[in-house]
């Protein structure tokens, strides 16, 4: 199972920069990592992790900006289809529970 998390955060004050910048580094420190930009994704080993996940960047958002979670099968998550550019085989598309940097 696959979390993805799209988020949309205003940058105009600084406040907001600072803002943005906690949320990237707690996505990041959680295990997320970056598909493009503003777009996150980790594996979890089950459904009750997933919804741990979830709980957890709900408590840790942003107040302004929008931002989306959607959980998905890794079969969903392989059907993924790339319109341009080429799939790479990075860590993302493994389903291995332990990945050694």
């Amino acid at each position: 199972m696959r979390i993805l998390v799209f988020f949309d955060l205003p940058v105009l004050t600084a406040k907001e920069r600072r803002d943005y910048r906690q949320f990237r580094k707690f996505l990041i420190k959680s295990g997320f990592m970056m598909m493009q930009e503003s777009v996150y994704c980790k594996l979890a080993q089950n459904s009750t992790v997933a919804e741990m996940m979830i709980d957890n960047i709900k408590k840790n958002k942003p107040n302004d900006g929008l931002v989306q979670m959607l959980k998905v099968t890794e079969k969903q998550f392989a059907k993924m289809e790339f319109i341009v550019g080429e799939s790479r085989s990075d860590v993302l598309d493994s389903d291995e529970r332990l990945v050694i940097l």
